[in-house]
């Protein structure tokens, strides 16, 4: 590219990119949103679930109890789990778990759960009636488990000792020597970049995609509803040129977001995890100038692929109609590559169009760098690349561009 035709091309990027975010709600979609997304989602999430989780624990609950004996310390424990229960005759059934009259007890709230306790000699049976819609009747069957696991394990210990055996070496004959993280021999940056591998490819592929659809959107379909890509095309400059100076300006507007989406998340993981837990991977400089490639060869393709799909619209509205649904080929690759195991993957899974970019990725920032797979998904990307660009080329060379309109 020569300098004169560099220089267009930049002029072009930058006009566009002027114009597009002039706009204060396209502000608010390129940096708050990205920087808010994630932690309000990692950080105010978790807090409402311990509310809710608090609130739960406040309750008062009421059970029936239908027994033919029930042993004391078991009541005393029940009633020390916040449950007031009411004792009944246990009904002549089938099945402990069989619902009988009693379903509709527990479906119209008149209470919140029905447990069945039978004694026969030294074994007990029991069933717990409950109403899984309902969020009281699930917490009294979660405390009703809980509270009869626990009286089930004084029980098994009072007759182990009662057979004169030891306790401890009874129940736990095989026991780990030393702390059970010492064996892992994976370093904690590693160990990071396996955490990050699970979350990063992921909002790399779908935010790519989904934050250059509005200005692919503008810079094409929207500058020919209105009226203005007739005075661009009389600039002195080439088609092509004009294709490289939008490209650039979507490339740049898209990857602001990605980088502020990406900050968003690290911020809301580290605030949330310990310094055990995730930190930062231990990267080489070949990996992460590989990441770099990676994601330079996705932009240019979804980016070219966007632009193309939103040339050949007629209307704002019709290139939205397209582009969005078709974030489907994004989304459903993205989610299916977060499953695939890593060890002994065959190479041909680094030649399928945007699986070969995620899988990269994973495998980059858990700074894995196999020679076989680079050139796989390097070669592959260049040619899906090449062929969006060549494809956008050819929708921004028809001479219908202007004229089409409907």
């Amino acid at each position: 590219m020569s300098e004169g035709s560099f220089l267009r091309v930049r002029a072009i990027a930058k006009k566009e990119v002027v114009e597009f975010t002039r706009d204060w709600r396209t502000i608010i979609a390129i940096i708050v949103i990205p920087l808010l997304m994630f932690p309000l989602l990692f950080i105010l999430f978790p807090v409402l679930l311990q509310s809710e989780a608090a609130e739960l624990d406040a309750l008062e609950l009421s059970i029936v109890i239908q027994t033919d004996g029930l042993p004391e310390n078991l009541a005393e424990n029940i009633s020390l789990s916040s449950i007031n229960y009411t004792i009944e005759l246990l009904p002549n059934l089938t099945s402990l778990s069989e619902p009988g009259k009693d379903i509709e007890r527990v479906r119209n709230s008149s209470t919140d759960a029905v447990l069945r306790f039978e004694s026969n000699d030294d074994v007990w049976g029991y069933a717990i009636l409950h109403l899984s819609t309902s969020e009281r009747s699930t917490e009294a069957r979660y405390r009703l488990l809980t509270t009869l696991s626990e009286w089930e394990d004084s029980e098994v210990r009072e007759r182990i000792e009662l057979g004169g055996l030891d306790v401890n070496t009874t129940l736990d004959p095989l026991r780990w020597d030393g702390e059970i993280s010492a064996g892992d021999v994976a370093t904690s940056g590693e160990q990071s970049g396996m955490i990050l591998s699970l979350f990063i490819p992921l909002v790399l592929a779908i935010w790519t995609y989904s934050s250059a659809i509005q200005p692919s959107i503008d810079m094409t379909a929207g500058e020919r509803e209105r009226g203005t890509l007739e005075a661009l095309l009389c600039l002195p400059c080439t088609r092509m040129e004009l294709l490289m100076g939008k490209w650039l300006a979507v490339a740049t507007i898209t990857g602001v977001g990605v980088l502020l989406q990406i900050f968003g998340l690290l911020f809301a993981i580290g605030y949330l995890a310990s310094s055990s837990f995730i930190g930062v991977p231990q990267l080489s400089m070949v990996s992460i100038g590989l990441i770099v490639l990676s994601i330079m060869l996705f932009a240019i393709m979804v980016v070219a692929f966007e632009l193309a799909l939103a040339m050949r619209s007629h209307s704002v509205k019709e290139a939205g109609s397209i582009l969005a649904p078709a974030l489907m080929l994004i989304l459903f690759p993205a989610l299916f590559t977060q499953v695939i195991n890593l060890d002994g993957i065959e190479g041909f899974w680094f030649a399928i169009p945007v699986v070969n970019i995620l899988l990269a990725l994973r495998e980059l920032l858990m700074n894995r760098v196999i020679t076989e797979h680079v050139l796989i998904w390097a070669f592959s990307s260049v040619v899906y690349a090449s062929l969006a660009a060549y494809y956008a080329s050819r929708q921004f060379n028809r001479e219908d561009i202007v004229t089409s309109l409907s």
